[in-house]
């Protein structure tokens, strides 16, 4: 009896620990919430092995997710925003940049809450969106049927061009407090910090769409921990008192700030009995921001979970992320799925799960439904290339000048870098040797797949000529409602 009693935990245990289904996913249809936050990476969690920072409530849905252990951004914000709308490397929807116009997702684009929707889905944003201000750029014209952003890449940036935050000084001084922003058609106030305020909003949404029965895709995208370093004087204080810089604590703080809201996000779904029928993803959109810090007055290295290089970098650093996925009963917990991912295949999966029909005429994407990962975390997984550059040359220049500045190639064993350098993450996953000389083939055969590639996209670089707008279209719409009758109060529905 004792052993048969052992044997039973056994399987209890295994079940739970393994993907809980057999039968097909396909046209499941769960709610799915997206939660992506910004320049955050793997050495900004404690359940990564952060000593600093303290993330209990993403500690705790890390336990209970299955995890993407390999999965793969674009080296910055814009071009992975762009990449998970559309399915496709960013550059193949001319965003080449987080500024200069060149943020602009392609307006040929089928967006995937474009499909969401199409499908039956209310689909909502709450924080960034980073792929262009001009009115056929904006997420109420791409799929979103709820809307609330700020402008621009930042709250209160302002770059030449068309992107700009709303008007010149509406969150240049209280910049993430009390902000500014965009809900639907409308410029109104709100109050609170800003992932507050984003997180808040979507609750009030989501408890919405649940009491109506309403198939929803809600897609929280912070902006913190962005960048400048902001928050709350209560999420600083421990930093203070361990001698840490204002910087450092402004942005550790942030992230402190996202567990808790994360952590609300987590109870409400208890107390809605939610997790049946909805689909929890975390991810960021880059690597790391800054990997050094100021502690009592010394330059401090910080945690990054042993990459070298963060955000903006072709190396391993820059867009290796977090990917925690939980749809309790369905996916397992604390699974590991070892497959090379990246975010161009949620596109296709979030399709396949939503019985979304997908038209043939559309953009041709370059991602892969991860479905049958989801599935069964062992399945066969055919290996890939994920091509990888950083963008951002100089306005007006050749592409072609850029080619292999800041790229790479990453296939499951290899990550081929600025076409030079080589690298066997299998047995090397924080880049300290290159051994390009030791594998002449790899190193052809990569660099071939990488011209081909190149070919093919450039002339997909649709924003690369465009001019600058002479005027700052959120900031006409900020001061033609002003003039018209003031901005409204926001006030989130309840949760």
């Amino acid at each position: 009896m004792k052993y048969l009693s052992l044997f039973a935990a056994l399987l209890v245990f295994t079940s739970i620990t393994t993907a809980a289904t057999n039968k097909s996913l396909k046209g499941s249809r769960p709610n799915i919430i997206l939660v992506m936050t910004d320049d955050q990476g793997l050495g900004d969690l404690s359940c990564m092995g952060n000593q600093v920072l303290r993330t209990p409530n993403l500690d705790k849905f890390h336990a209970i997710a299955t995890r993407f252990t390999d999965f793969h951004v674009s080296p910055t914000c814009a071009p992975t925003r762009s990449a998970i709308m559309s399915g496709r490397h960013e550059f193949r929807n001319g965003v080449t940049h987080t500024i200069l116009e060149r943020d602009r997702m392609a307006l040929s684009t089928t967006t995937l809450p474009q499909l969401l929707h199409a499908a039956g889905y209310e689909t909502g944003i709450f924080g960034k969106w980073h792929l262009g201000d001009e009115e056929p750029y904006q997420p109420t014209s791409r799929g979103f049927s709820e809307v609330l952003i700020h402008g621009a890449g930042g709250i209160g940036q302002n770059y030449p061009g068309s992107q700009a935050d709303f008007a010149p000084n509406a969150n240049k001084d209280t910049r993430y407090f009390d902000t500014v922003v965009r809900h639907n058609n409308t410029v109104v106030q709100t109050k609170g910090f800003c992932t507050d305020v984003f997180f808040e909003s979507a609750l009030g949404w989501i408890k919405q769409q649940r009491d109506a029965k309403q198939p929803h895709f809600a897609y929280i995208s912070t902006n913190a921990p962005h960048g400048p370093m902001i928050a709350p004087s209560i999420y600083k204080k421990r930093f203070a008192d361990l001698g840490w810089a204002d910087r450092t604590q402004g942005r550790y703080g942030m992230i402190e700030n996202i567990d808790d809201n994360f952590g609300q996000l987590m109870r409400k779904l208890d107390e809605w009995n939610a997790w049946d029928d909805t689909l929890v993803i975390f991810m960021t959109d880059n690597g790391q921001a800054g990997s050094s810090g100021t502690l009592n007055g010394k330059k401090t290295p910080m945690y990054t979970a042993g990459f070298k290089t963060g955000k903006g970098s072709p190396y391993e650093g820059g867009t290796h992320v977090p990917a925690f996925w939980r749809w309790k009963g369905v996916l397992g917990e604390g699974v590991d799925i070892p497959a090379l991912t990246a975010h161009i295949d949620l596109f296709d999966t979030l399709c396949e799960l939503a019985g979304a029909k997908i038209p043939n005429d559309i953009q041709t994407r370059d991602g892969r439904s991860m479905v049958p990962l989801l599935e069964n975390p062992e399945a066969k997984w055919q290996d890939r290339q994920l091509f990888i550059h950083q963008g951002r040359w100089p306005t007006g220049q050749d592409p072609n000048e850029s080619k292999f500045k800041n790229c790479a190639v990453r296939t499951t064993r290899w990550r081929f870098v600025n076409n030079s350098l080589l690298y066997d993450i299998s047995a090397d996953p924080y880049e300290t040797t290159n051994v390009a000389d030791q594998h002449p083939q790899v190193l052809a055969k990569l660099r071939k797949e990488y011209d081909l590639w190149w070919d093919a996209t450039v002339p997909l670089l649709v924003n690369e000529d465009v001019e600058f707008l002479d005027y700052k279209p959120l900031h006409r719409m900020y001061d033609a409602q002003l003039k018209k009758g003031g901005i409204p109060q926001w006030t989130p529905l309840k949760f």
